[in-house]
Formats: C-alpha cells, sequence, structure tokens
C-alpha cells in the first residue's frame, strides 16, 4: 500500500512482515560490522549496497570474497565517496565491482545491503571503523523477502540516476 500526500509525493508504503526474523545490533563495540561480514559471507547470488561513508576494510574484503566467489555484488555510494582519494570505492573498483555514484541527492544517505533478495540490513550504522568503535548507532538485520523487494525496487530507482564511479588522480 502507497500513502499519497499529492500527486508525485510518496509518503509511505507499507509493509506486512509476518514472522520476520530481526536482528538488532548497537554500537559502539556491539559487532555490528561482524554481522554485517557474516551475512555477506553467506550470501548465494546477488549483495546490493547503498552507502554513504564507506570505510570499513572487513566489511569491503567480505564483499570482494563474496565477488571472488561469482556473487553479483554491486555499490551505489554518495559523491562524497569521489573526493576522497582512497576509500572503499577505490578498493572495490580497482577489483572488478561494479561502484555507482549516486549525486542526484543533497546526501545519498542511505546505509543498505541487500542479500538475496531476502535478507535487508539498515539502520543508522555507516560502514566504517568509527561507527563500530566510536559512534552510537544501531543496526537491523530483517530477514523478509517482501521487505526486500521493497528496498530492491528503490535500489534501482537510485541505480538510474547513478554514474560509475571514476578513480580520482
Amino acid at each position: 500500500t502507497m500513502f499519497l500526500l499529492a500527486p508525485g509525493f510518496l509518503i509511505a508504503s507499507e509493509a506486512v512482515l509476518h514472522n520476520a526474523p530481526v536482528q538488532v545490533y548497537f554500537s559502539p563495540r556491539g559487532e555490528c560490522t561482524y554481522a554485517i561480514v557474516k551475512e555477506i559471507s553467506a550470501a548465494r547470488s546477488e549483495i546490493l549496497v547503498q552507502a554513504y561513508s564507506f570505510t570499513s576494510a572487513p566489511i569491503a574484503k567480505s564483499l570482494l570474497d563474496a565477488h571472488k566467489r561469482g556473487i553479483k555484488v554491486m555499490a551505489i555510494l554518495d559523491k562524497s565517496q569521489k573526493k576522497e582519494r582512497y576509500t572503499s570505492a577505490t578498493f572495490l573498483s580497482n577489483s572488478g565491482v561494479p561502484v555507482l555514484i549516486d549525486s542526484a541527492h543533497a546526501i545519498a544517505h542511505n546505509k543498505v545491503i541487500i542479500i538475496d533478495r531476502e535478507i535487508v540490513i539498515t539502520g543508522s550504522f555507516n560502514f566504517t571503523k568509527a561507527a563500530e568503535e566510536r559512534n552510537a548507532e544501531n543496526l537491523l538485520i530483517i530477514r523478509s523477502r517482501e521487505l526486500a523487494a521493497k528496498y530492491v525496487a528503490n535500489w534501482k530507482e537510485h541505480f538510474r540516476h547513478s554514474s560509475p564511479y571514476e578513480r580520482p588522480y
């Protein structure tokens, strides 16, 4: 169900989650990074990422490992990643993982990983060392094909207006 405020203004989308298992993590030092890496390591077919700040070496390495296992991995990142000298965007792009930049918004502030179109990882948790070790953050891992379908649809909307990442020189 979608609720329209006015023509063209979507304000909400509803999903009924019947007994969908949810895991909740908090940082600092709440094992959020470990939980993300564990889910990525178990992926069977596809991992779609949206991230604002992405500098976590363990998460980037787990995405690369998944890519090497033949898992389809794609990432859409905020335009701030273009200015950084070396980020996970550079690491993943250099390794053959398709990375796109979403410049259509003031900030592409999503923190989402969709795995196998059935697991959604989201919350305030940026994919950074600071988010794990110093910040007060939250992370949800939700197992729901219905919710994942909504996140995939949103990911595709952002994919359509994103452009390929070009490494800074």
